[in-house]
């Protein structure tokens, strides 16, 4: 989650951390003609979010749904670790009501048009799986990096002709077809129509980004490795590699929902190294 750092209750404005890379929206569409984003970084974006959400749908003691995710609202650091924000929209579910029916009426909806559940906007019934409607419209335009009106029919339509790779965002041009097509699917499934239809967070979905976030990280490591250039002094290079293997663990694990620096990470290199002497890139 994006940390919040302050507020400012005359002005009624809200402090967040910087996040150097804006918005998801604003790297897929290439605004200000940035980069473009690799698949690797895309299935560990999509992993990261799907790490995020479930820590606010396993909030205590009440489930929190988030009501407006899109990628307008997923924030890019420098380092292009995604951060969810936004919360504004976001509804405590009682806890007796997430536990049996995962339902809870509202008497008006909200969110953002393409991105709103069906059932939710038709019967007021808010669920923690309201979410994973918008997730699935959101890992589609991750892959296609097109507009959400009608993108779900038109990845059915490709995934069944067997055209998916000309629909994905062209800037990319080695894209791991097998998997992102299984990416692909589990996005559709997301989008189903009927919530019950759509799959678990935690059972279902969470563990496929977190394998396709394993063969993103490997693809990555062996494009370094393959890359790399003439051996440097031993001290030198072993200090490199203890870095950017810290600081692959360190993306990984949930420390980032609440870390705003690289502070943290520092810290907890020296803490764990006795003695060790190392230098961290500003």
């Amino acid at each position: 989650m994006v940390l919040l750092l302050g507020a400012c209750p005359e002005c009624g404005c809200l402090v967040y951390e910087f996040m150097a890379n804006g918005s998801l929206e604003d790297r897929l569409f290439r605004l200000g003609n940035s980069p473009p984003l690799s698949w690797q970084m895309r299935f560990r974006i999509a992993a990261e979010i799907g790490t995020g959400l479930l820590f606010l749908h396993q909030a205590k003691p009440e489930p929190l749904v988030h009501r407006d995710l899109k990628p307008g609202n997923i924030l890019l650091d420098r380092n292009f670790v995604s951060k969810i924000s936004d919360v504004g929209l976001a509804r405590l579910v009682p806890p007796t009501v997430a536990d049996t029916v995962t339902q809870y009426r509202m008497t008006s909806t909200a969110g953002t048009f393409c991105y709103i559940d069906p059932e939710y906007q038709q019967t007021g019934m808010l669920g923690v799986k309201s979410d994973i409607y918008s997730l699935g419209i959101m890992f589609l335009q991750l892959i296609t990096a097109k507009p959400p009106m009608g993108l779900t029919h038109y990845v059915e339509r490709a995934l069944e002709k067997g055209t998916l790779v000309d629909l994905l965002d062209p800037v990319v041009s080695d894209w791991p077809m097998e998997d992102t097509e299984e990416f692909a699917k589990l996005a559709l499934k997301c989008a189903e129509l009927r919530r019950k239809d759509r799959p678990d967070l935690a059972k279902v979905i969470l563990p496929e980004l977190n394998r396709l976030r394993t063969l993103a990280d490997e693809s990555s490591h062996s494009v370094v490795v393959g890359n790399s250039p003439l051996p440097s002094p031993t001290g030198s290079q072993s200090s490199l590699k203890l870095v950017r293997t810290t600081k692959s663990e360190n993306r990984n694990s949930n420390i980032l929902l609440y870390s705003p620096t690289d502070f943290f990470f520092t810290n907890h290199l020296q803490e764990h190294m006795s003695g060790a002497s190392i230098s961290v890139p500003q």
